[in-house]
């Protein structure tokens, strides 16, 4: 595993903290977040939102046992990583079962945090975030590219702390695909 840390250029300085960023993850990207987390011991996650991704509750309400089943094993993953953790409700969530298996982790988009002394703006949409003064801005849903703003669903972001450094990590090929999108679209 440690070829997947140099490939990735996930070396970490002796005083760094990182910082995990996802979003829009469906059941098929958990066993790749498990490597990676495992890989680099981040001391923070953030999810913004849409956190079983295959699921789409918005639309199927009546899928929310299946969500709930992957919700579950999502939780287990990120609780047990140690990690502090962020979660922000996404469309395709149902904020009475985040509340369930994350409590006070949940947060509502467009929240401000400081984590190692650089600020952050958390939101599920780019408009959730993109008239927020912050050091960086962390969303997903859509493949738009926004000022100073890490795509989640674009990519797994790793923020180093303090020094600012970001290194992107492309989801497992097929991820698109079991999210339900059939190409990768600029929206």
């Amino acid at each position: 595993m440690l070829g997947f840390m140099r490939r990735k250029k996930l070396r970490r300085e002796a005083e760094e903290e990182a910082l995990l960023h996802i979003s829009d993850t469906p059941e098929s990207a958990y066993p790749f977040i498990v490597t990676v987390i495992k890989e680099l011991k981040p001391e923070y996650i953030v999810h913004t939102g849409d956190l079983v991704d295959n699921v789409k509750l918005e639309r199927r309400p009546e899928l929310k046992p299946l969500y709930e089943g992957g919700l579950r094993k999502l939780a287990r993953i990120l609780k047990g990583s140690g990690a502090e953790l962020y979660i922000i409700p996404g469309n395709e969530d149902d904020g009475e079962l985040l509340k369930e298996f994350f409590g006070e982790s949940v947060l509502q988009p467009g929240s401000i945090v400081d984590i190692g002394g650089i600020k952050l703006a958390l939101g599920h949409k780019p408009e959730d975030v993109i008239k927020k003064e912050a050091d960086f801005r962390l969303y997903g849903h859509n493949f738009k590219t926004i000022p100073r703003g890490l795509n989640g669903l674009k990519s797994i972001n790793v923020l180093f702390l303090p020094s600012g450094r970001v290194v992107r990590i492309g989801y497992p090929t097929g991820t698109d695909t079991y999210r339900g999108y059939k190409l990768w679209r600029s929206l």
